[in-house]
C-alpha cells in the first residue's frame, strides 16, 4: 500500500526534523477527529534519552492535549514499525489504529520479529496498517545510514 496519505507526510516531514538532528529520521503523528493533535521525532541522541522515540513523544504530547491517558478515538502514522516498546505505549493509551510506513526486520513488533498486536494477546489491539507510503519512509531511514557509514569511512 503506497497511497499518498496527508497524514503520512506529516510523519514524513517529522522524520525529516530528526534526520537533520543526526537522529534516526523517524516521526509520528497522532490524529483525531480528522485533525492531527500531536506530531513528534526521534530524540534519543538529542535528549539522551532511550525511550525518546517519535511515538512515545507523540503519545505523551496527545495524552496532554486531551487531558486523558486513554487515545481510543485516536490515530497514530508512524514511519517505521514500533518497535516492542512503542508498540506497548500504543496499546497502554489504547490507540484506534497505527498506520506505519516502513518494515523494521530487525525491531518491529507489529509482525517483522513480534506481534504485539495479534488479537487476543492483550486487552486492546490496535488495527494495523502497514506499508504507508513505505518507498519514501524506507527511503528516508537509508539515505540516514548510508550517511553515517560514509562520516565513519
Amino acid at each position: 500500500m503506497n497511497m499518498n496519505n496527508p497524514y503520512m507526510m506529516e510523519a514524513i516531514n517529522e522524520a525529516k526534523k530528526a534526520f537533520e538532528l543526526g537522529e534516526v529520521p523517524v516521526g509520528a503523528v497522532i490524529v483525531c477527529d480528522g485533525k492531527i493533535i500531536s506530531r513528534a521525532h526521534n530524540l534519543r541522541e538529542t535528549s539522551s534519552q532511550a525511550i525518546a522515540h517519535a511515538e512515545i513523544l507523540a503519545i505523551q504530547e496527545a495524552c496532554s492535549i486531551l487531558g486523558s491517558w486513554r487515545l481510543d478515538d485516536c490515530d497514530l502514522y508512524v514511519t517505521l514499525e514500533p518497535c516492542p516498546m512503542c508498540a506497548g505505549a500504543i496499546i497502554n493509551a489504547r490507540i484506534k489504529s497505527v498506520y506505519y510506513g516502513a518494515y523494521d526486520p530487525k525491531g518491529g513488533a507489529c509482525g517483522s520479529v513480534v506481534d504485539l498486536f495479534k488479537k487476543g494477546s492483550f486487552n486492546h489491539s490496535p488495527v494495523l496498517y502497514a506499508g504507508i507510503m513505505e518507498e519514501e519512509c524506507e527511503s528516508l531511514l537509508k539515505s540516514f545510514f548510508e550517511s553515517l557509514r560514509r562520516l565513519s569511512e
